[in-house]
């Protein structure tokens, strides 16, 4: 008998029979039929489901039942079927789930597109009790980094079998995590891992299980924040991982080698504005606050400050920042993406963080937390989580997406996790602003920088662009949180032709692979909204507002 495409791997432990019976039944029902199913019982007091498995082996070879003697629970019991396994591909299925008829089928078409694909993960939903569906996971595509920040890729998983046996398979202790820390490992050596963009599997939410009420399992928070920190040190990444404030959700808390020096680069005009009731300098807190915030040392200011720029203001800054600021006058006309590339030429630092004087750092060891991410040589460039003075969200990444550049999850509140936890985690992105951004000096010179035809609005869009273009990651960073008092400096307006210059070098956005249109559709900007409904109205009206629709800085 020649091997299957896919051993569909299940543990079974004392299942209700008649929940069983409809998972056994949607595996049968599989439009692919190129796999076999091992059923690993690990020791069920009572014999119904046993009884039950060697009924269906008997009609059907593909069925096949490996018996313990003794519970080793489920690390142990998936280890034996991984074992057993003949298949290519493993499939992973607990025994009161369901899968989608086409489950196996489009996982099989999906290899079939990639000689080299290790590991591929679907979308999934959950079905209660009575079989109704709900809480529909649209999944990003392949996010390394979020998956140190919860188990996003979970349901259905299907590995490339020889590379699970060569990692080690499940290992003992991680309980309640074991998905999390096999995936981890095997994501590490894979030589491409791919979603498949449906909902090939449901999650069963009963009384006691994870996908009703993740604080039912508490060990398995202990032990996933454990596999997660394993990894940091396999890969020699420094920082510590802590439980986020939802079960399931993890911090990495970054750390920066003391040698690594830093150059903040910071374009104003030394502008004041009215900020929480108060008349401030905004270059003034932005200064302040970014020193004080950071525990690392070596640390440079650079402020390329306009001609006109108060001398007031400039003493004040030499009083703040000592001896670790530089200053830069530029004397031509406002070009933000100029003065950035002025401030990165005169800069001296290896990481180079962009930020705009209308920001105020909030969170401890900010700096620590957005150039941490850089040390991985694959990641180019990393964003932090804005705030507008009302704490509501200003920016949580870019989204590129319906024919234009968009804010997702613009205006939720602070305490939003979002959708799956997408707003505490720290993730992959296609963009990110410029207001607060980090990169290495060599990524920035390689991609050349911002684009000076670009002077004002969607420049940022554009260097993320080139960013993705040379291969690299861009990653937002949750627990790196600014005020952003937005365009409080400068006019705001967004011209048609700075978003058509964009378009005609990267197309027209589509879908944006990280903020699939399920999660953004709903977020679309009030502004951009308005602009919309003024465009239809016609011109005597379009007048009477000139917003800042869809900007994306």
């Amino acid at each position: 008998m020649s091997a299957p495409l896919f051993s569909i791997v299940t543990p079974v432990y004392e299942p209700p029979l008649a929940v069983f019976e409809e998972t056994f039944a949607s595996v049968l029902a599989q439009e692919h039929t190129d796999w076999e199913w091992i059923l690993v019982d690990d020791a069920s007091p009572s014999p119904q489901v046993r009884d039950f498995i060697r009924e269906q082996a008997a009609t059907d070879p593909r069925v096949r039942l490996v018996e313990r003697s003794e519970n080793g629970h489920i690390v142990k019991a998936s280890n034996d079927g991984v074992e057993a396994a003949r298949g290519e591909f493993l499939a992973f299925v607990d025994h009161d789930d369901l899968l989608a008829v086409n489950a196996l089928k489009a996982m099989a078409r999906h290899i079939g597109f990639y000689d080299d694909v290790d590991y591929l993960y679907s979308d999934e939903d959950k079905a209660d009790e009575d079989g109704s569906l709900h809480s529909e996971f649209r999944k990003p595509r392949w996010s390394p980094e979020r998956l140190r920040g919860q188990m996003y890729t979970s349901h259905l998983s299907v590995m490339r079998t020889s590379l699970v046996r060569e990692v080690g398979a499940f290992r003992e202790g991680y309980d309640g995590s074991q998905d999390h820390d096999l995936a981890l490992r095997v994501s590490e050596r894979a030589r491409r891992v791919v979603h498949v963009p449906q909902v090939l599997y449901h999650w069963r939410a009963i009384a006691g299980s994870a996908a009703a009420d993740i604080d039912a399992k508490p060990y398995a928070t202990i032990a996933g924040q454990r596999a997660v920190q394993d990894q940091l040190d396999r890969l020699g990444i420094r920082g510590r991982v802590e439980q986020g404030r939802e079960a399931g959700r993890y911090v990495i808390e970054r750390e920066l080698d003391p040698e690594v020096k830093v150059s903040i680069i910071i374009p104003t005009l030394g502008g004041s504005a009215l900020v929480f009731g108060e008349r401030r300098v905004l270059v003034e807190e932005t200064v302040r606050t970014a020193l004080a915030k950071t525990d690392h040392d070596n640390v440079e200011i650079v402020v390329v400050h306009d001609t006109p720029t108060p001398p007031e203001v400039l003493e004040r800054l030499r009083e703040t920042a000592g001896d670790k600021l530089v200053l830069e006058e530029f004397t031509r006309p406002f070009n933000f993406s100029e003065k950035c590339n002025v401030g990165a030429l005169r800069a001296t630092g290896e990481r180079l963080v962009f930020l705009n004087d209308d920001v105020e750092v909030i969170s401890e060891r900010w700096l620590e937390n957005l150039v941490g991410p850089l040390d991985e040589p694959d990641v180019g460039l990393t964003g932090a989580k804005l705030y507008f003075s009302d704490s509501s969200i200003q920016h949580a990444g870019h989204g590129y997406w319906g024919k234009h550049y968009h804010h997702p999850f613009r205006f939720r509140t602070r305490e939003d996790s979002g959708p799956f936890g997408e707003l505490i985690v720290n993730r992959e992105v296609s963009g990110v602003t410029a207001a607060c951004a980090a990169i290495r000096r060599e990524v920035f010179l390689g991609i050349g920088g911002f684009t000076e035809a670009l002077p004002s609005n969607f420049n940022d869009v554009d260097f993320c662009y080139k960013v993705a273009h040379q291969g690299y990651r861009t990653v937002w960073v949750a627990n790196c949180e600014l005020f952003h008092f937005e365009s409080q400096t400068r006019d705001g307006t967004v011209q048609s032709w700075e978003r058509h210059f964009v378009v005609r070098r990267w197309g027209i956005p589509d879908k944006d692979p990280y903020t699939p249109a399920e999660v953004a559709a709903p977020m679309l900007d009030p502004h951009r909204l308005l602009e919309m409904q003024l465009a239809d109205a016609g011109p005597a009206k379009r007048g009477a507002r000139r917003g800042k629709a869809g900007k994306a800085s």
